[in-house]
């Protein structure tokens, strides 16, 4: 009975420290609130919470954010409209589950005559985190990990169309940091998802690192910030399948990889390069495993109008849907389960070389590897983000992946083996190939100091 009133009180006690802090939260709308509040915690997380203490924290995180995957992804589908549920929650739990932590830190030590030096990595401070709405929940709880696990304390700056879910995920993760008695404004977030807000955040003095998934335009933002950036640009992943391949494998790789999340996620293959001689049989092979192809061309121009604009840009409120909405209003009756539409076409055609974010693929045949490596080249249009190969040819696999000098490259899989579904790689949702740091992981958001004791502690 005693155990029972302890625990009853402790929670108590945990309810309403919570709401206090939430009344507090509620009280800060500028945005130097918000900064400030966020610098006082971060010295705090940083001086007062050792490697230990931040792995027992963030693995409470993780565990206590795992029941939240199917509430999170649901209210991420219904917030942007975009991608399918069952990959979202999927997304979820891969975030959750399998981005690295604090354990992912080693010490660099070199000693020698003149004494000893050590490298270990600290942390920038407090983080601006500029989020996406192809990916808001998982990319929040990947960089929160990633994040806290250096030191850092970070600002997120919420897409427009994905505030709720991104409001959400922050207020789950701040309960559960005031359940471990950690200082809850290490992790905040901007209730005004306007562009002054956004531009605010960034130009703000106590803000030492911009981390920006999204487009374009908002990579250029964090790059012309004047601060440390990391910037996820663009990409338009080609996937090759040479004469090689296992091809059976191959079609259903490439629907999954290409069909997951409708596409969203910016390593997904955008267009599929075969060689001419198994072309035909990809193709049925797909077609079996859940793909349909478009043949009729007329059909195939009114799916360019569709979801593209006259100068052949994506149309926005087209992104992310299922493959069976696009022949629905096509006037086609969907076969049960398609998850992805194909359409043949030539390296000109506007399916190849835009980046659509689609569930629909380009396929274009080549005569032999040479011609499709060397189309592989073009139309990934030197953004060196992702590309996939299906091949048992290892001089044709090392050429690409030499070629393409891509930050994620893989070979017969999925391209969402690099993220860690069913690779056995630690998850990461911002892809910093702008800027050169490719994945990113706890090191990615840390700065190097060195440290050097003269004439000293050389024992041979």
């Amino acid at each position: 009975m005693e155990s029972v009133r302890v625990d009853d009180l402790v929670k108590k006690i945990v309810e309403k420290v919570t709401k206090e802090l939430a009344q507090e939260a509620k009280g800060r709308t500028s945005v130097g609130e918000i900064v400030g509040a966020a610098v006082e915690a971060q010295r705090a997380w940083q001086w007062d919470y050792n490697l230990d203490a931040r792995t027992k924290i963030l693995s409470a995180i993780k565990s206590k954010l795992l029941p939240h995957a199917e509430e999170l992804a649901k209210l991420a589908r219904d917030d942007t409209d975009m991608g399918r549920l069952d990959d979202k929650i999927l997304k979820k739990k891969l975030a959750i589950t399998k981005t690295p932590g604090p354990e992912y830190f080693t010490t660099k030590a070199i000693s020698g005559d003149n004494g000893l030096i050590l490298e270990e990595l600290a942390p920038f401070g407090v983080i601006a985190s500029i989020t996406p709405s192809t990916n808001p929940v998982a990319t929040v709880i990947n960089n929160t990990i990633c994040m806290l696990s250096g030191g850092n304390g970070v600002v997120f700056s919420p897409h427009p169309g994905a505030l709720r879910c991104t409001l959400r995920t922050v207020e789950l993760i701040r309960g559960i940091l005031a359940e471990e008695g950690a200082p809850v404004e290490v992790v905040s977030v901007l209730s005004d998802a306007s562009l002054d807000s956004l531009k605010e955040l960034m130009s703000h003095p106590d803000i030492k690192l911009i981390s920006a998934t999204g487009g374009p335009g908002v990579v250029r933002a964090a790059l012309s910030s004047g601060k440390p950036a990391i910037g996820a640009g663009p990409g338009n992943p080609p996937v090759l399948v040479d004469e090689t391949a296992h091809l059976e494998k191959a079609a259903k790789d490439v629907i999954a990889g290409a069909s997951f999340d409708n596409n969203l996620p910016c390593i997904a293959e955008k267009e599929l390069i075969a060689v001419n001689c198994i072309a035909d049989d990809l193709k049925e092979l797909m077609c079996h495993n859940g793909a349909y192809e478009l043949k009729d061309r007329s059909k195939i121009a009114d799916l360019v109008e569709l979801v593209l604009t006259k100068d052949h840009k994506i149309k926005k409120d087209m992104v992310g849907k299922n493959a069976s909405v696009y022949l629905e209003k096509l006037g086609i009756t969907p076969p049960p389960n398609v998850r992805l539409i194909l359409v043949e076409c030539d390296e000109k055609h506007p399916f190849v070389q835009e980046e659509l974010m689609m569930p629909i693929l380009a396929m274009v045949r080549v005569a032999d590897f040479r011609e499709g490596l060397a189309m592989a080249k073009r139309v990934e249009h030197g953004f060196k983000h992702s590309a996939i190969i299906h091949s048992t040819n290892i001089d044709n696999m090392s050429d690409m992946a030499k070629t393409m000098e891509t930050s994620m490259f893989v070979k017969n899989a999925p391209s969402f083996a690099s993220i860690g579904v069913g690779g056995d790689c630690p998850t990461a949702f911002t892809i910093g190939t702008t800027t050169g740091h490719g994945p990113t992981t706890p090191l990615s958001f840390c700065r190097i100091r060195r440290c050097l004791l003269h004439g000293a502690f050389r024992i041979v």
